[in-house]
């Protein structure tokens, strides 16, 4: 449903939104196999967003990511610099220049960043200013603190951080960045996935024009955009709704299919995101609950062999070793389980209980 504030005229939003975002669609397709129409739907509502960036509280990064190279999300990056206002391709750039684009007068750029696996993975070197920056400036108001060096003195500064952020990388990202995310798993294109090549100087002029359109089509209606308020689809809250609701609002403003097309691609991209990225903490829990089966009670022994045998389980070799007593005290601590003192058939030991996990588990895990 759409809810507008008090005063705020209906027929301010014009339906050439619904033509435009259409264009957006079918340009975007042309040129990057998505895994799913949602994931088109999904970056089509990110595209226009990200120029009614004053009506949003947060914005969602949108995260291209893939498990090996050539699978398309360089290319989704290069369409999409086409489409949005102000645009920096931020790959080996300064944390100084991408703070001052984002701190720029003219207005906050729209940030593309590939390789991110370069500031997030393993390969990653003093990138800390740049991870902060785009940890922090997913949130209206954010800033970045920094200090800078003036002659004799070293003073603070706050530089503003909110803006829109596309990333694409091999592998995952953090917590911190994957829970902020609209995430698009790419993969390599089928023989039978066909897509238009790509030439800039031919295709260009055609997404820059769209791209015109849409910036004029915003000018006008800013302010209309901040008075909508798009009810949640079940299933998304919390953070999640943080993330889609500057979506779902375009998709209300278009009205028509897109409300439903909207609410659809959201549900559907939440769940594949729940289900592809568990943190290790909820991958043990949800191991430890199967370890547990019909028991009241394990050794601590006991339940680190029944973790180790599982198929497909890390816990026999977690960062070299198998996971041990500590290390299984320290992954619980933070859902406030500890072991305890049992008696069982073989005498008294170090152990849990599953009565201490019952509440992690109907907080963190599905039925």
């Amino acid at each position: 449903m759409l809810d507008r504030a008090p005063g705020v005229d209906p027929w301010a939003v014009p339906t050439e939104l619904n033509n435009i975002l259409e264009d957006v669609y079918a340009f975007l397709g042309r040129f990057v196999a998505y895994p799913s129409a949602h994931a088109q739907v999904a970056h089509a509502l990110w595209v226009v967003h990200t120029h009614l960036m004053a009506a949003w509280e947060s914005t969602p990064r949108l995260a291209f990511l893939s498990p090996e190279p050539a699978s398309g999300k360089t290319r989704a990056l290069e369409i999409t610099e086409l489409l949005v206002p102000r645009p920096v391709e931020a790959i080996n750039v300064t944390p100084a220049y991408l703070f001052r684009k984002v701190g720029s007068e003219n207005g906050a750029p729209t940030v593309l960043f590939d390789e991110i696996d370069t500031v997030f993975g393993p390969k990653a070197r003093d990138n800390e200013e740049i991870r902060g920056l785009l940890n922090a400036g997913h949130r209206k108001g954010a800033v970045a603190g920094r200090c800078v060096t003036k002659g004799s003195r070293i003073e603070t500064e706050e530089i503003p951080a909110y803006c829109a952020v596309a990333l694409a990388g091999i592998g995952t990202l953090p917590d911190t960045i994957l829970s902020r995310s609209v995430i698009i798993p790419m993969r390599r294109r089928a023989p039978s996935e066909l897509v238009q090549p790509y030439r800039h100087r031919l295709h260009a002029p055609e997404g820059h024009e769209i791209q015109a359109r849409l910036s004029e089509w915003a000018s006008f209606n800013g302010d209309v955009a901040m008075s909508v308020y798009p009810q949640m689809p079940d299933g998304i809250e919390d953070r999640d709704a943080d993330v889609w609701e500057p979506l779902l609002a375009v998709a209300e403003m278009a009205s028509g299919e897109w409300i439903g097309r909207a609410r659809t691609a959201a549900v559907t991209l939440v769940t594949q995101s729940k289900e592809n990225t568990p943190s290790l903490g909820i991958r043990l829990l949800n191991d430890i609950r199967s370890a547990f089966a019909g028991a009241d009670q394990l050794a601590t022994k006991d339940l680190l062999n029944a973790l180790h045998n599982m198929e497909e389980a890390p816990w026999g070799d977690l960062r070299g070793k198998p996971l041990d007593d500590r290390g299984l005290a320290s992954r619980l601590k933070p859902y406030s389980i500890g072991s305890t003192t049992i008696r069982i058939t073989s005498g008294v030991r170090k152990g849990y209980r599953r009565n201490d996990f019952i509440d992690a588990w109907s907080r963190y895990l599905q039925t």
